[in-house]
């Protein structure tokens, strides 16, 4: 079905219940306020003289503009591109170019990055909506017709509906398409998870910019408010306690600030019936002091943006584990999700053998599976084969085919539920002048699940500080992507053939940790 529909059949059977609250905004929006809006979108960007399939990115916080844009754009048989905020000037624009969106919309907050961007990148339109913006998206949708728009019945469940991208430089940035069709089999395999019910509340934690905007699409599919936030821990408790929220999900960051509030306890969170948490390492004590803390069950989702949610660690899965049944199952992302197929493989494609110890890549085969890289076959033959796609994650599964995930093939560092591309960030570090050469990995981290760490070979002669090579690195990076901790050697360790051996590095620090990822 079209995804853009979505408001449409709640406007139509409940009218006047709250589809959406923006807390930022302290907004309101009615089911059939929100049609409105969207249709009027829908037409908005239409009569600019786009096509079906055309891109429309959007570079925001969230808000309800961001979630009208998704939806008139699936309504309209455009595809909504999503713009990281976080991402440094030259990586935006680098997102901009690939995708070439035909319309550019932005809030005020970030109307210097948009100038930035449009200074490097042709784009043919530029919209901005909030407090201090020229107001050209606003006339837009106040201008355009209410009426259903044409193309809406003629989207099929193979069209594009959002393309979302996976790393912030030129070189690293691949934009992973998803269909009406692949966002409704997420949404299945979520619905089936999560055990979604209709009086159930969803509060979007992270971005709307990640993969995780199909979950609180799901929700308003079941007719669910959504309650839209930019995170802040003491926000995040008022807005459950307030809104009478009952789902969301949370990285590792986001649970340890919310139970670390002096006066948590004091909260009244009885309306919740359950946490999702994945985006990264969850230490086991961080999971067992959350279902201790929360009054309700826990599940965990792994994912990736070119696969939705792949794997779950179910509800009974927690509370057998604390109960002393299979407690190592903390540390594992789950068994495949409902719509979903899960292998762990050796190079040539072969099962490993299901003893909880030897590694394989994980494959995934899933209707809920992107449909490609934009504009990037060769990388998309690589990723997808035979149906299945390849993670680059290497994990192990046991005899009941759980799966534990022990490295990234890709060397993907998870941070706050942000990714972060170790060469992105060697690459800033190597431009200092004093750096021979170096090597970035992720190390465990209470609060963030992972942080950076970058290990620093000088030129003979040279000399350099820790904060001399931070400083560096932050020129060229996003703040969440630069490294919090350096330290200098005299060699780092290799293999024969001269690659550096990044699991050497991580040893000392992964060997004797339990993670979920």
């Amino acid at each position: 079905m079209n995804q853009g529909l979505i408001p449409a059949k709640w406007a139509a059977l409940t009218p006047d219940r709250q589809a959406v609250y923006d807390a930022a905004a302290d907004l309101r929006v009615s089911w059939s306020e929100l049609d409105e809006m969207v249709r009027r979108l829908a037409n908005g960007l239409l009569g600019l003289g786009l096509n079906k399939g055309d891109r429309v990115a959007m570079l925001s916080r969230n808000c309800v503009e961001f979630q009208a844009l998704y939806f008139a754009a699936g309504r309209a048989g455009l595809v909504t591109q999503p713009l990281n905020w976080r991402l440094a000037g030259p990586a935006l624009a680098g997102v901009v170019r690939d995708a070439a969106p035909k319309v550019v919309i932005g809030q005020a907050e970030f109307h210097d990055a948009l100038e930035d961007i449009k200074a490097q990148v042709d784009v043919p339109h530029w919209l901005e909506f909030g407090e201090s913006s020229d107001g050209s998206f606003d006339d837009l949708v106040k201008r355009s017709s209410s009426l259903e728009p044409a193309p809406s019945s003629l989207v099929v469940d193979s069209d594009p509906f959002f393309l979302l991208y996976t790393g912030g430089t030129t070189g690293d940035s691949k934009g992973a398409l998803h269909t009406h069709g692949s966002a409704a089999a997420g949404m299945l395999n979520q619905t089936v998870a999560e055990r979604i019910v209709p009086s159930d509340v969803y509060m979007l934690t992270g971005q709307m910019y990640h993969i995780p905007i199909v979950l609180a699409m799901n929700y308003m599919k079941h007719g669910c408010p959504l309650v839209l936030m930019n995170f802040e821990p003491k926000l995040a408790l008022d807005l459950i306690e307030n809104e009478k929220v009952s789902a969301f999900l949370g990285v590792t960051t986001m649970l340890n600030w919310m139970m670390a509030q002096e006066n948590f306890s004091s909260y009244d969170l009885s309306s919740l019936r359950n946490i999702q948490y994945g985006g990264g390492p969850m230490p086991s004590s961080v999971v067992r002091q959350a279902l201790d803390l929360f009054p309700c069950t826990l599940i965990q989702g792994y994912g990736q943006t070119e696969g939705t949610t792949m794997t779950f660690l179910s509800q009974e899965d927690h509370q057998d584990a604390i109960n002393g049944i299979h407690p190592e199952r903390l540390k594992s992302c789950g068994r495949e999700g409902f719509v979903t197929s899960v292998r762990v493989v050796d190079p040539d494609g072969n099962d490993v053998p299901r003893d909880g110890h030897t590694p394989g890549q994980i494959i995934v085969k899933s209707p809920a599976n992107m449909s490609g890289y934009l504009g990037r076959p060769d990388l998309t033959e690589q990723t997808l084969r035979d149906g299945w796609m390849w993670t680059g994650d290497i994990a192990c599964w046991d005899s009941e085919r759980y799966i534990f995930i022990v490295d990234r093939a890709k060397d993907m560092i998870i941070s706050g539920g942000e990714n972060i591309y170790s060469v992105q960030v060697e690459e800033a570090i190597n431009s200092h002048p004093a750096v021979l050469e170096c090597a970035v990995i992720g190390v465990p981290d209470e609060e963030w699940g992972e942080t950076v760490k970058g290990y620093v070979v000088l030129k003979p002669g040279q000399e350099a500080t820790e904060n001399d090579i931070i400083e560096q690195a932050k020129k060229h990076l996003a703040s969440y992507q630069k490294p919090r901790s350096v330290e200098f050697v005299s060699e780092l360790p290799k293999a024969p053939t001269g690659k550096i051996l990044k699991r050497e590095l991580r040893r000392p620090y992964w060997e004797d940790q339990e993670r979920n990822v």
